[in-house]
């Protein structure tokens, strides 16, 4: 598990939350004894919905509303096994949605034909 890379996506519409559980994460991380790189900000997703205020006229009458998806990036360079165990039982806030994936830097693809 050495040559892996771990990288941790967290998406939420708070971004206080979202900073709250890096920086818990990655305190767990350099407390087990991996590297750990980030928290990286990502851009942030605006997603505008707009509606009629009236019913049945009035069509110039409109309300907007958005939302707003906040994620950052971290990646844990050689991560062992007991700071993936640290990790799994961390308990995060609701309203954080977390991705995990493993990278191997070594692998190289061929090219598509």
């Amino acid at each position: 598990m050495a040559s892996q890379v771990m990288r941790i996506t967290l998406k939420a519409y708070d971004h206080q939350l979202v900073d709250a559980s890096a920086k818990k994460i990655i305190e767990t991380v350099k407390k087990n004894g991996a590297k750990v790189s980030g928290p990286v900000p990502l851009p942030t997703k605006k997603e505008v919905v707009t509606i009629l205020r009236a019913v049945h006229k009035y069509k110039d009458s409109r309300e907007q509303f958005e939302q707003r998806t906040h994620k950052r990036l971290i990646d844990i360079i050689t991560p062992t096994q007991k700071t993936v165990d640290a990790l799994s039982r961390l308990e995060m806030p609701a309203g954080v949605y977390i991705v995990t994936c493993r990278q191997f830097p070594n692998l190289t693809f061929a090219p598509r034909k």
